[in-house]
C-alpha cells in the first residue's frame, strides 16, 4: 500500500535507496548485509561494527555466517518454541547464538505463544536476553 502509485491520504511517503548485497555506508557508518533466508525468501540482516540485527531467519549460509563472527552484540529472531516455517524457534535461536559466539545477545520478533517474558528468560544462558519494547542498546 505504501509503493502503490496511487496512495489514499495518510499514507506515509517513502523515498527508496536499493542497496546490493556489499557493503554500504550511512556517513560513516559501514553496513555489511547479511543475507538470511525467511523461508524460501532473500532477506538482508546487518552488521555495523561490533553490531548484528537480523529477524526474519530460519536459516543463514555458512559464508554469511562468517560476516557475523566476531560481533559483540547480536539481534536475532526467536519466534516461538514451536517449528514455523520462517523463523528461528527458541532452541534454534539459541544454537544459532551459541555458534556465533556474540558477548551478548537479545532475541526479537518473538511471539505471544512463546511464553511470559520472566519464565522463558529463567531457561536462556547468560549472555542471552528476551528483547522488549523500549529496549536501548548502547553502542
Amino acid at each position: 500500500y505504501i509503493f502503490d502509485e496511487f496512495t489514499y491520504p495518510g499514507i506515509p511517503k517513502v523515498n527508496l535507496h536499493t542497496i546490493g548485497t556489499g557493503p554500504f555506508y550511512i556517513g560513516s557508518l559501514k553496513f555489511i548485509p547479511i543475507e538470511v533466508l525467511h523461508y524460501k525468501l532473500p532477506v538482508l540482516g546487518f552488521r555495523i561494527g561490533d553490531f548484528t540485527y537480523i529477524t526474519d531467519a530460519k536459516s543463514i549460509a555458512e559464508s554469511e555466517r562468517e560476516k557475523i563472527k566476531g560481533t559483540k552484540i547480536l539481534v536475532i529472531n526467536a519466534l516461538q518454541k514451536q517449528t514455523h516455517i520462517s523463523h528461528f524457534t527458541f532452541d534454534e535461536a539459541i544454537e544459532f547464538a551459541q555458534s556465533i559466539g556474540a558477548d551478548k545477545t537479545y532475541f526479537t520478533h518473538i511471539s505471544h505463544r512463546l511464553g511470559r517474558h520472566h519464565a522463558i528468560s529463567q531457561e536462556l544462558p547468560d549472555n542471552i536476553e528476551l528483547a522488549y519494547d523500549s529496549l536501548q542498546l548502547h553502542l
